[in-house]
């Protein structure tokens, strides 16, 4: 198939968000949105088949699911400044390893850029502490560090994995990534943090919420469901009952948090 056919064949199956200002896409798993050195991403493909995109934000090529583009620059401006105000309201699905996450939790840890670039907490992992269902740790004070605000739900157990829902305030670089797996509950399949993945990573981008400018202006929230490789490798049977529980207890993600 030629780009432009693969191109108009991803739009037509996985848009959420598909008119003349704006495309929102359920990215899958293993392609990047843009600068990718060692293969193709969605802004390439876009412009291979004459489209000319621009990233509104960015997820990682190891996560799926939503990410939003603008198709005009006058309809980009807008939408990248509310998430540079954090007015838009995130929320991410994880899949760890682990039963005994608590039912609902704040990861309060700075961030900071290690060896190699690497994300890491700005502080040792030994001096990590929880407090309640709230974690904090006394930041190095030879490192630049940046105030990194991670909120989670958990929506379903079993005997080997935990489903979080996360929303992560302040919207660092791998930022829920490393917060899961300093406090002892890394995400199933992260490269970052697992020498050889056996699944895919488990992280999914599911909902924006945020002001359509490129519309009428009013709130609008955007969401992408995850595929069935992310249902599956997570073990999910009941998935419908999962969704209607997550319903009941996402109001607890949305605690403000002043974070600079």
């Amino acid at each position: 198939m030629s780009s432009t056919g693969e191109w108009r064949r991803m739009c037509a199956d996985l848009a959420i968000v598909d008119d003349a200002d704006a495309l929102a896409l359920n990215k899958p798993v293993g392609i990047s949105v843009t600068g990718e050195r060692h293969g193709t991403d969605l802004v390439r493909m876009a412009a291979e088949a004459g489209e000319t995109l621009y990233p509104v934000h960015r997820i990682d090529k190891a996560t799926s699911g939503l990410i939003l583009f603008t198709r005009t620059l006058p309809a980009h401006g807008p939408l990248t400044r509310q998430f540079q105000q954090r007015t838009v309201d995130k929320t991410y699905l994880a899949v760890t390893a682990s039963r005994d996450v608590p039912d609902h939790g704040v990861i309060d840890l700075p961030l900071s850029v290690g060896r190699k670039n690497r994300v890491r907490v700005a502080g040792r992992r030994d001096a990590i502490v929880r407090e309640g269902d709230t974690w904090t740790v006394p930041v190095d004070s030879d490192v630049t560090s940046y105030p990194s605000l991670t909120r989670f739900v958990v929506l379903w157990r079993n005997r080997r994995h935990t489903l979080l829902a996360l929303r992560p305030v302040t919207g660092r670089r791998h930022q829920i990534r490393v917060h899961l797996a300093w406090i002892g509950h890394a995400i199933v399949g992260d490269p970052l943090f697992e020498p050889d993945p056996q699944t895919r990573t488990l992280l999914h981008s599911w909902r924006l919420s945020l002001d359509a400018t490129w519309l009428d202006g009013e709130r609008l929230t955007l969401e992408a469901k995850p595929g069935d490789d992310f249902i599956d490798a997570a073990g999910i049977t009941n998935v419908d009952g999962m969704f209607a529980h997550a319903e009941k207890v996402l109001p607890a993600l949305s605690t403000s948090e002043a974070v600079e």
